[in-house]
């Protein structure tokens, strides 16, 4: 994903600012021969252990420690450095997190997460590429492991966010699930059957980049026109109803606050869950998963979103039921949630 020619697709960041670009090929170490399977289920852990979890992000990195019942014991955010120095940073904030627990504690921290942007090679242990933070190909091993003193499970961040939603957060005790996570970028997870579905590669839903607006959209950077991305993504929102008015807006969330009383923004927003719905149209035609569930920084507009979303979709269906929309139960900390839980279960079941 380092050239830089066409054709592109974009691979997000992190869960509400992710502006990843990558070439469409699958890079070198996604490559190799075979798909890249799931790491090896680990056993779960027993509640009187602690788990380490890492949410890394294009902007920060977050970092908590916590017991069975999610209790924080221990937390902190840092800088993104960019390129290789991230992975540094990652070390030094589990060190810091570590050191902050007591004797008792820290022999007690049994396993650690770490959740990566871009493309994640979770069986072989690679960054294989992230464009926000400028790393390609680097090889974690078990650099991680040595360093803490504990085994350390590596995953793609948006697989682990959507995986907690379905299994632990608004999804759970149903088999047919589709996550999206909305904020500067879009993309999701999907659960069919009790499975999550990945790619061959590890990769999950890039819902942002089904393209809606053929005629008039927006050149999206991944290098397609009108994808969902460019109409209904929160940078995208907020770019809109600027464009309409000449006000700008810090973000969508000021577009959503004045929904009410400002027909613009009432306009701006439609077309936003209009450009929504028809992406999702085909995955549920082929999927029928019986809930949506909305995450991320946009899914703030609580049922301003889920609602005209739900009503949008089910106009527009003829053969197969509307799903419900709903709001995730973990929002911005879907992440942190996802990387705790992943320790300890020790395997995206």
């Amino acid at each position: 994903m380092g050239k830089e020619q066409p054709p592109t697709t974009v691979h997000r960041d992190d869960l509400a600012d992710r502006t990843d670009v990558a070439t469409s090929a699958v890079p070198d170490a996604a490559a190799a021969p075979g798909p890249v399977a799931q790491q090896q289920p680990v056993t779960a852990l027993t509640d009187d252990l602690l788990v380490l979890g890492l949410d890394v992000g294009g902007t920060t990195m977050k970092g908590e420690v916590t017991d069975a019942a999610g209790t924080v014991l221990a937390s902190g955010v840092v800088a993104t450095p960019q390129g290789e120095a991230a992975f540094e940073a990652m070390g030094a904030l589990g060190d810091q997190l570590l050191a902050e627990l007591t004797d008792d504690q820290r022999d007690r921290v049994a396993r650690a997460a770490v959740l990566l942007p871009g493309i994640v090679d979770p069986v072989r242990s690679i960054a294989v590429f992230s464009s926000n933070v400028g790393w390609r190909d680097v090889h974690i091993g078990d650099r991680f492991t040595e360093r803490w003193g504990m085994p350390v499970l590596i995953e793609h961040d948006v697989a682990v966010a959507g995986w907690a939603e379905w299994r632990f957060g608004a999804g759970r005790g149903h088999d047919d699930v589709c996550v999206v996570i909305l904020g500067t970028g879009i993309s999701g997870t999907l659960s069919v059957g009790g499975r999550l579905m990945r790619s061959a590669y590890g990769q999950t839903g890039e819902y942002g980049h089904i393209p809606v607006r053929h005629a008039d959209g927006l050149r999206c950077p991944c290098g397609n026109i009108g994808c969902v991305e460019t109409v209904a993504s929160g940078a995208a929102i907020a770019r809109a109803y600027a464009k309409r008015t000449g006000h700008e807006t810090a973000s969508a969330a000021d577009v959503f606050a004045i929904l009410e009383t400002d027909p613009d923004a009432k306009a701006v927003v439609a077309e936003a869950i209009s450009a929504l719905a028809d992406g999702l149209l085909g995955l549920i035609h082929a999927a029928c998963p019986e809930l949506i569930i909305l995450g991320g920084g946009l899914a703030g507009a609580g049922p301003a979103l889920t609602e005209p979303l739900h009503h949008t979709i089910a106009e527009r269906l003829r053969v197969v039921p509307a799903p419900r929309v709903v709001l995730g139960e973990f929002g911005v900390r879907a992440g942190l949630m996802g990387a705790a839980l992943f320790a300890r279960q020790g395997a995206l079941t």
